[in-house]
């Protein structure tokens, strides 16, 4: 999944990055609520961690522009209030879930998975692609009813692609959705994992699944593109 952390602590927001990064998110990192704002209106992501008390703009302020824009991405806020008027001044923003600092990085794994999974149980409960099979719930991948072994970048570059099946999706799309904003489109690592995703999930299969645009990029379809 792809998450935008907003959170002025320098240190904080790089230490959510790295864990989260270490998750298998691909994330990006906003330091005031103007940047925050911009980045969550130009890029899509599953998941916005917001601060509230932000420079140039508050992330109460930011939330409900968001909501007012549109924008329906699942928001945990944190904050160091912890005040019911300001929890409701959140929540009333259009803010999903709330969590108070100081915090445990567990608690806010467990909090970060359950809005992605209330995201994801409303997108779609299982993704399919002719017997290719993946439960977002219970991360778990199946190919004409044989369970296939991921790891947690692999499984969520084929989660995007069964996200957006029979589209083409280039390096750079690919690299800021499943990587992060500065991924370097240059880099070779995406037809590492390409070639990774094929090993498991076309090899031995009569029918393969992950197809090569040439000059463009890749396609995840059941039909070989014409």
């Amino acid at each position: 999944m792809k998450i935008l952390v907003v959170e002025d602590e320098e240190k904080l927001a790089r230490t959510l990055q790295r864990g989260l990064k270490e998750e298998g998110h691909a994330v990006d990192v906003a330091l005031d609520g103007e940047e925050g704002e911009y980045l969550a209106e130009v890029n899509e992501y599953d998941l916005i961690i917001l601060d509230v008390l932000l420079p140039k703009k508050s992330g109460i302020t930011v939330c409900r522009e968001l909501r007012e824009r549109g924008i329906n991405t699942p928001i945990l806020m944190l904050t160091a209030k912890d005040s019911v008027e300001d929890k409701v001044r959140g929540l009333d923003a259009g803010a999903d879930d709330y969590l108070t600092k100081p915090f445990s990085f567990e608690e806010l794994l467990a909090r970060v998975r359950a809005l992605l999974r209330r995201a994801s149980d409303v997108k779609t409960p299982v993704l399919r692609i002719a017997d290719l099979e993946l439960d977002p719930m219970s991360r778990r991948v199946t190919r004409a009813g044989k369970p296939i072994k991921l790891t947690s970048k692999e499984y969520a570059l084929l989660e995007y692609m069964m996200r957006n099946p029979n589209r083409v999706l280039t390096r750079t799309r690919i690299g800021e959705h499943v990587w992060d904003m500065n991924f370097d489109p240059e880099s070779n690592v995406i037809d590492v994992y390409i070639s990774h995703l094929r090993a498991k999930i076309d090899r031995g299969f009569d029918k393969p699944l992950i197809h090569t645009i040439r000059g463009q990029g890749y396609m995840l379809s059941e039909e070989p593109p014409a």
